[in-house]
């Protein structure tokens, strides 16, 4: 459950949403902000609790797709992401517009519900019970929200607009760092998919 903590976090990407969110963040007040994201949260918890329960079911029962081949879809997906991230950054990302109470669901997809999030969540309802699933879920999310909000309060205690500056290139290349890291669980999904295809034939 841990490991599967830690790949989700790592492709959620907390350094990747502050980047994201500095024009809300600079919008709205410190109430509403934490109102939006809170709620923009929910959504994303409630739609990953849906893909844990019945996302295995719909690809491998409706659609008839084997649960390998997601695998190695969603590896290659995240894979691109990770490229994106390395290549150009902050850049590959669109503003955020849209007034306040639009900006939860704006947030919540596809800033954090995204393909590669989706991917992870079912691979979870695969490899762990459900009860891990959940427990899981509210971990990740939590963690997100109060780095978040963390990041939000240490940038705006600081006074000097040269430390901002400071601040927000770290983030920018903790993004750029973090695409090798979800790039290698995108190698790592498609290996082991190729893998359980040719142990299973």
């Amino acid at each position: 459950m841990i490991a599967a903590i830690f790949s989700f976090l790592v492709m959620l990407n907390p350094f990747a949403l502050f980047l994201y969110l500095k024009p809300v963040m600079n919008d709205l007040s410190d109430t509403d902000f934490r109102a939006v994201f809170l709620k923009a949260s929910l959504i994303s918890f409630s739609i990953f609790i849906v893909f844990l329960l019945f996302g295995d079911v719909v690809f491998q029962k409706v659609f008839r797709i084997n649960f390998e081949s997601f695998r190695i879809f969603g590896g290659v997906v995240l894979f691109s992401l990770a490229y994106i991230f390395i290549v150009q950054g902050k850049k590959a990302f669109i503003q955020i517009k849209g007034d306040l109470h639009d900006l939860a669901s704006e947030i919540a997809m596809p800033f954090m519900v995204g393909a590669g999030t989706i991917s992870l969540t079912i691979l979870m309802a695969e490899e762990l019970k459900l009860w891990e699933g959940v427990v899981a879920l509210v971990i990740i999310m939590l963690v997100n929200f109060v780095v978040i909000m963390g990041l939000k309060y240490i940038r705006k205690s600081t006074r000097s607009r040269k430390v901002q500056v400071a601040f927000d290139k770290n983030m920018e290349l903790l993004l750029r760092i973090n695409g090798f890291f979800v790039g290698a669980i995108g190698i790592d999904m498609i290996v082991t998919g190729i893998t359980n295809l040719f142990a299973a034939t």
